[in-house]
Formats: structure tokens, sequence, C-alpha cells
């Protein structure tokens, strides 16, 4: 009768029977190795293994005992590998935030940063062209100071001065005929953009009168409008926004700035011939979209320059939004001689009369932009 049908018979016939044979007591999973086989140390090489021992050497089990160490063995190889305490015995809600905290800026403005927070937590930036083919209309002083909005609310912000005038890097105190490579360099050269950032009321990628030939020099390059957009690439996960600001027409600078840009800022000054060439940028908009950037959108037309007291300037807001809509930014800039005033200073108009009407337009402008855009 075998071992499995001993529940059916009387304990003592159980008893009788349950001896096994020789070759069951060699199997280490059935029954213990016996104090004297441990005691003689590992078999000589070349012999052959020793004689079982005998069944009257061996103490019969007892049925309860050998149905327990059956059962705890099969709790221990069931238990053993799952039960990690580095993996399983933890709070489920340990290392959880809020949602506030997750989406809230965790770093320190003006600061590169070439190691990422944390596994998941990287951020691609959002590239803003701030474009118009025509000079004066404050590109340059909105691209600065809207910069410096997003900055004061925490976020990481570089700023890219494409215009060969430099005015943008002027605008922070640096002077662009002593610096030693640009973004010139960068375009051209191939010269890794952090080389030539450099750290003021935001990080700055400098500009210098060498940019004036940067198109001829391109003219020749094998993907030329896509050199800023490679450019970008390695500081992608630095920063939350990147804000380029562009020369006064539609070159191959500009092309660089709309093939690399996710949004275009238009600033307008509030006058009828500066409106006028809104129609050219959107026809060359549209042949960017075409070949080289086909995700690029109008994020907003900006009224710049305001001066709401004569009946000129009202009627230029009214053309603006009559012919584009919900295009155009709810906030308007307004005249100030402060912003004449503040890249004298070195510094943004933020910074140099924070608490002026001045800086409140651009604050009001960055709020706008951070929640719906023009739209």
């Amino acid at each position: 009768m075998q071992k499995n049908g001993a529940s059916a018979e009387p304990e003592e016939v159980f008893e009788d029977t349950l001896a096994p044979e020789p070759e069951d007591q060699l199997e280490p999973t059935d029954e213990p190795v016996a104090d004297e086989a441990v005691a003689e140390g590992p078999e000589p090489e070349g012999q052959d293994a020793p004689e079982a021992p005998s069944s009257q050497d061996v103490p019969e089990p007892d049925e309860s005992s050998a149905a327990e160490i059956k059962v705890e063995r099969v709790e221990e190889q069931a238990v053993e590998a799952p039960l990690d305490p580095e993996t399983i015995i933890h709070d489920p809600d340990e290392g959880r935030i809020s949602a506030d905290a997750a989406i809230a800026p965790k770093r320190t403005p003006g600061v590169i940063h070439t190691e990422h927070e944390a596994e998941g937590r990287n951020r691609h930036a959002v590239v803003y062209a701030f474009a118009n083919q025509k000079g004066g209309v404050a590109k340059t002083t909105t691209t600065l100071n809207l910069a410096v909005a997003f900055a004061e609310s925490g976020h990481r912000v570089l700023c890219v001065d494409l215009d060969p005038q430099g005015n943008l890097t002027m605008s922070q105190g640096i002077d662009p005929d002593k610096v030693e490579k640009s973004m010139f360099d960068v375009l051209v050269h191939r010269v890794p953009i952090r080389d030539i950032i450099q750290d003021r009321e935001i990080d700055i990628a400098v500009a210098s009168i060498d940019l004036a030939g940067a198109e001829i020099a391109m003219s020749t390059m094998i993907g030329r409008e896509r050199s800023l957009e490679k450019a970008l690439d390695e500081v992608a996960d630095d920063y939350d926004f990147v804000c380029i600001d562009t020369p006064p027409s539609l070159g191959l600078l500009t092309v660089n700035a709309l093939t690399a840009a996710d949004k275009v800022i238009v600033p307008v000054q509030c006058e009828y011939l500066s409106m006028r060439g809104l129609v050219q940028l959107q026809n060359t908009l549209e042949m960017i979209r075409e070949n080289l950037n086909p995700g690029v959108v109008i994020e907003g037309i900006l009224p710049t320059m305001l001066d709401s007291r004569t009946v000129h300037a009202k009627e230029a807001v009214e053309i603006l939004e009559e012919n584009f809509g919900d295009l155009v930014f709810k906030s308007r800039i307004r005249k100030a001689i402060k912003f004449a005033e503040a890249p004298v200073r070195g510094s943004s108009v933020l910074k140099y009369d924070p608490k002026g009407n001045a800086a409140e337009y651009y604050r009001d402008l960055a709020k706008e932009v951070l929640t719906h855009g023009a739209s």
C-alpha cells in the first residue's frame, strides 16, 4: 500500500508500511542528512557512495510531525521569494506628491542645469520666437521682459539673441563687441550653445556683430535652416522656456528661429504701417509649416507702444481685432519712458522699476501666455 493512501487505514498499519526503501533515504528534500554523514566530511574522490542506513537506524517519523514539516517547507518556498522589504513592505503612498506640487517649477531660475531632476520628470522647453520684419516694434523689449516675468514665477528661461545688433545682449549689461564666442559660432562653427550662455537676470545666449555675416557663411551649409534647432536640442531639458529675439527681417536667421520655435509671438506697434507686414509674416510662416516645421503656430499678436490718448492708436487696435480676432492678446504694452531707461542700466524693466506700470504690463502678459495664450 502507498503512502498517499495511509489516511484510509488504521494507524498501526500506517506505521508498518511507512518505512521507505533505501533509495528514498538519499533524497535531500524528504529527510535531513544523518549527523554521522555530516561529520565524515566530503566523499573521497573515486569511491562509491556509502550505503544508505537501514530502516533500523532511522526512527520512524510521526505522521503529524512529517505533515507539519512538509507544510512549513511549502510555506517557506512560497513566501521567501516575494518578501523583499525594500519593494513590498512599505507605505503605498510613500513618495507621492500633490498635483499642485507636481506642476510647480522646481529649479532656480538663471542657472544652467545639466542633470535632470528625476526619471520621468524631463521637460522639453517650449520655444517662443518673437518675430516681425519691421523694426522698432519692441521685439527685444518684449523678449527680455516677458522672459524675466516667466523667471519671476519660478520658471527656467533661456533667451537667445539672434539679432546682429545685439540689443538683447546689451540690455543685460553685456558688451557684444567683447564676447569671445556668440551665436555666430553656434550657427556657423557648431560650437555647443552652452559655451556662449551667460548668467544674468535670465540665461542669455549672446550675440555679436559677427551675426551680420552668418547668413552668407551658412548659405552653403546643408540643413542650414535647422542649425538653431539642433543647437537648442542639447539644452531643451534644462529650461521651461526659450525666448528667441529675431532680426527685423525674414532672412535665414529668422527662418532658423521659426523652424526651431513651437510658437510665435508677433509684437506690433499700434500704427497702420506696422500692421502692413503681418500678411507677409503669415505667408512666411505658411512656407515654414509646409517645408520645415509643421507644428509652429502663432501664439498671439501683441499690440505694443500703445498711446491710448490718440485716436489713431485706438483705430489700429480695432483693425487688428477685426482682422485677427482671438489671436490678438488682451494685454496691451503702453508707452513708458521706463522701457528706454532700463537698458541703459543693463536690466529689464521688471528689475529697474519692479512696482511701476511698465513692469505690470509684462507680468499681465506672462499670466496670459502661461494660461491660455491669446486665444
